[in-house]
Parts: C-alpha cells; structure tokens; sequence
C-alpha cells in the first residue's frame, strides 16, 4: 500500500484534512519492536496532532515481527489492525478527536508532539473500523 514514512492524506467527512505515516523502530535497548501512527492536522507536518506508539511483547504485535508485516498491530485481545489502511487511520483520528476538549490540540499543544501509547486505544478503534464497514459482521477486523 505505500512506503514506509511517507506522508498520506485523509479528507475527513467534515472538509478537514489528515495527514499521517507509519513507521517502525527499534530500541536501543534490544527492546521490542515499536510502529508508531503519527497523524498530523490539515496538513502541519511541523506540529503532529498524535503520535501512537504501538510496542511488542509477549501476545502483543508490532508489525514485522514473527510472521505479521509492516503497519500491523495486535494487542493479544483479539483486536487487531493494519495502520497502512485508510480505514484504520480513520478511526483512529475518530478516537483521538474524541479524547480532545473542546479547541482540540490536547495532546501536543507545543511544535514536537508527545507519544501516546496507542494500544489502549486499539479496541476503539477496531469497533469503529468495523462499524464503517457496512455488512461487516460484529467483532470483525477492520475491511477497506
């Protein structure tokens, strides 16, 4: 679907524009492996709105590990995503408008935004995937 780190666009139902990539890093530590979603709003590469970060573990995915691929994450639930799809990221902006107040910009009020760890907003994220998918059977992985 598209190179790692490149920036891609999302027109929200509402005129307003999302832009976001996805990546994928390693500790220095020997840590797990981490993807990250970063989104940005209306285009402001300088300033990201969020940037989740989804880490590996035992019964946790983090994208190219094992026998999963780039942009796919899994919290050992039953809850799993492709941040690579339009879908996916859609419901993520969802989730995270939703956690601002009111005025928006809650979570990186300065130029270099703070990590949110993103698996605790995965299961959201997944219902509302789901949910835009018409037909989609309850508790059924997010489609195109």
């Amino acid at each position: 679907m598209g190179g790692r780190g490149r920036l891609r666009r999302l027109a929200g139902p509402d005129g307003e524009s999302w832009w976001w990539r996805v990546g994928h890093r390693h500790r220095a530590d020997g840590g797990p492996c981490q993807e990250t979603l970063v989104l940005y709003r209306d285009g402001r590469t300088d300033r990201p709105a969020a940037r989740l970060v989804f880490r590996g573990g035992p019964g946790r995915v983090a994208g190219s590990e094992a026998y999963s691929h780039s942009g796919l994450v899994s919290d050992g639930h039953g809850n799993t995503a492709d941040l690579h799809l339009p879908s996916v990221v859609r419901a993520f902006v969802d989730v995270v408008r939703a956690r601002e107040p009111a005025g928006g910009e809650a979570h990186c009020g300065e130029a270099h935004c703070g990590e949110m760890h993103g698996r605790p907003l995965l299961p959201a994220a997944v219902r509302c995937a789901a949910a835009a998918t018409p037909g989609a059977p309850p508790c059924s992985p997010p489609g195109p």
